[in-house]
C-alpha cells in the first residue's frame, strides 16, 4: 500500500491536481444503518495528502508518436510527478449534486467549504483538477469501477426523501403508440373479465383501474444536448488488469452503476467535463486536441463485506497512480 503522506510543504506548483468525493449519511433504506458512509471512510484519509508518479511502463514504445519525444521530454516524463489529493463530502442528495459537481468543473474549480476545519479544501488549480474521481457504496462483494452513466431513470427516493427532478422526454411516435398499446394491455389485466353488454346477456362491464404514469425523472435544463448515456474516457478495462497484476483481485468493471445517487454523480460528472473541455498546455510547441477532465466512478463495498476500509483506500490510491502516471506525457 502506497503510504499516505500529508501535503504539509504546500502544494507544488506543477502537481497534478486530483479531486476525490465520497458520499455521506445514507438513508437506512436500501443501505442499513451507517455511522458514517463506508465511501467516505475510505476517501477521507487521503484529504491532503501527495503522491508521487511511475511512468507506465507500456508508454515508451516504439511508434511514431515515440519518434517524436526529444531528449528533453524523455527526462520530463522520466522524473516522478507531485500529484496532490484533495477530498470532498457529497451529501446523499440529488439536489447536493446538481449544486456540487458543476462547481468541480470550472475553472478555477468552486466547491462547498466543509464543516469540519481539517478538511478545509486548499486552493484549487486554477485551469481546474487534472483527474476527478466518485467513490460511493453498493452491496457486499468486490469493488466495481463504472463505465457509463444514465442520464434518465431515476426512481428511487433520496437521503432527503426527495426524487430527482422530472423531466418530459421528446415524442417518439413509434414508442408512443408501442406505450398506448401497452398501457391499453394492462388496464385490461387490472380488472376482471372483459367488459360485457349488460343486463340478461351478461354481465355489466368490470371496472378499469386507473395506473398512473410513473414520471422519468434525471437530467433536463442544461442537459438537454447530452446523450442519455456518458461513457468514461479511462480505459477501465486495461486498468483492472492493472490492479490484478498488483495484487487487487476483488475487483470488475460494470456498465451499470445502478440509477441512484452514485449514477446520477457520475453522469453529471462526465457531462460537466464534456462541457468545460480546454486545450492542452504541456509542450505548447505541439498541437494538441482540447482536453477534458478524466472522470472515474468507483462502487465500494460496505466494510468488511469483505474488504476493509484500509483496503479500499488502497485500491483509491493506486487507482489515482495509473491514471495519473498516463496523464504525465505528451
Amino acid at each position: 500500500m502506497p503510504p499516505i503522506v500529508q501535503a504539509t510543504d504546500g502544494i507544488d506548483p506543477n502537481a497534478i491536481r486530483v479531486l476525490i468525493t465520497g458520499f455521506g449519511h445514507l438513508p437506512p433504506q436500501p443501505f442499513g444503518k451507517y455511522k458514517e458512509n463506508p465511501s467516505w471512510l475510505a476517501v477521507k484519509p487521503l484529504h491532503n495528502t501527495i503522491l508521487y508518479t511511475d511512468p507506465p511502463t507500456d508508454m515508451f514504445t516504439p511508434s511514431d508518436q515515440a519518434a517524436m519525444i526529444t531528449d528533453e521530454m524523455e527526462e520530463f516524463l522520466r522524473r516522478p510527478q507531485q500529484i496532490h489529493i484533495t477530498t470532498l463530502e457529497v451529501p446523499v442528495s440529488y439536489q447536493a449534486v446538481l449544486n456540487i459537481v458543476p462547481g468541480m468543473h470550472t475553472r478555477p474549480p468552486s466547491l462547498p467549504n466543509p464543516t469540519d476545519p481539517s478538511l478545509a479544501i486548499p486552493p484549487p488549480p486554477a485551469n481546474g483538477y487534472d483527474f476527478i474521481f466518485h467513490v460511493g457504496v453498493a452491496g457486499r462483494g468486490p469493488l466495481r469501477i463504472e463505465r457509463i452513466g444514465h442520464k434518465n431513470g431515476y426512481r428511487m427516493k433520496d437521503a432527503d426523501g426527495e426524487y430527482a427532478p422530472i423531466v418530459h422526454l421528446p415524442k417518439d411516435p413509434i414508442r408512443d403508440t408501442a406505450d398506448a398499446e401497452l398501457e391499453r394491455m394492462e388496464r385490461m389485466l387490472v380488472g376482471s373479465p372483459l367488459p360485457g353488454p349488460s343486463g340478461p346477456e351478461g354481465p355489466g362491464p368490470s371496472e378499469v383501474m386507473e395506473i398512473p404514469a410513473v414520471p422519468n425523472r434525471g437530467f433536463g435544463k442544461g442537459y438537454e444536448n447530452f446523450p442519455d448515456e456518458l461513457s468514461t474516457e479511462i480505459d477501465v478495462p486495461k486498468l483492472i488488469v492493472h490492479l490484478k497484476e498488483n495484487g487487487i483481485d476483488q475487483v470488475y468493471s460494470s456498465m451499470d452503476a445502478g440509477h441512484y445517487l452514485c449514477d446520477f454523480m457520475f453522469y453529471c460528472s462526465l457531462a460537466e467535463s464534456r462541457r468545460h473541455v480546454v486545450p492542452q498546455e504541456k509542450f505548447k510547441d505541439r498541437s494538441t486536441p482540447p482536453k477534458s477532465t478524466p472522470v472515474l466512478f468507483m462502487h465500494c463495498p460496505p466494510v468488511d463485506q469483505p474488504l476493509s476500509t484500509a483496503q479500499v483506500t488502497d485500491a483509491i490510491q493506486r487507482i489515482v497512480l495509473w491514471v495519473c502516471g498516463r496523464q504525465h506525457q505528451p
